[in-house]
């Protein structure tokens, strides 16, 4: 069924004792304003258009008590008993805002080298090895390492040559790792023919 086309409006009950507008109360119930009235109400339960039953409670929105957060549930698309906060939805592709695009902890933003905008000034990177380096690894501002991880680069050689780079993403706790790609590199003599990328 296409997009339902019926408006209606609810019929409500304002006093000043409930939070509105005392020369709105007519003693009866009257209909809304849609310029100025908000509904107060626990939760939505919605329904599909043309359905006999209005609705079965899989698609809501709803206040939950324990918390106090307002919570969205849709069966068919979180499954069944699944819900999301409104800080989910914000925090997923959908909604996501471009200050919170820039400091997402993927690795995309960090390949090739460390944080940039949308991080806080003063990050520093430490390299373990000289000419042929096996650890570097940004940290984040006034961190010991080795806590504060940012993003870390783990490279093994084979004489001049690298035969493996694995790059890996820590959360904000500094050490949870939460994305590691790593590369297995061949080559003819010294010049790279070819990788292989797993991305875990």
């Amino acid at each position: 069924m296409a997009k339902p086309t019926e408006q209606v409006r609810a019929q409500v009950t304002e006093s000043t004792g409930l939070g509105g507008d005392g020369n709105d109360d007519y003693g009866v119930p009257a209909g809304i304003d849609p310029t100025e009235d908000v509904l107060v109400t626990a939760g939505i339960f919605f329904g599909a258009p043309g359905n006999a039953q209005p609705s079965d409670g899989t698609v809501a929105i709803y206040i939950d008590p324990a918390d106090g957060k307002l919570y969205f549930e849709d069966i068919d698309n979180l499954g069944p008993g699944a819900r999301r906060t409104l800080a989910d939805l914000v925090a997923g592709t959908g909604g996501l805002t471009a200050a919170a695009h820039k400091a997402l902890r993927q690795l995309i933003h960090f390949i090739d080298d460390g944080p940039a905008d949308g991080f806080l000034s003063g990050a520093f990177k430490q390299t373990t090895g000289t000419v042929f380096p096996t650890f570097e690894a940004w940290y984040v501002v006034g961190s010991t390492p080795p806590a504060g991880l940012i993003v870390s680069l783990t490279t093994t050689w084979s004489g001049p040559t690298i035969t493996q780079e694995v790059w890996r993403m820590y959360d904000t706790d500094g050490s949870t790792v939460l994305a590691t790609v790593t590369d297995a590199i061949t080559y003819s003599g010294l010049f790279e023919t070819s990788r292989i990328r797993t991305i875990a």
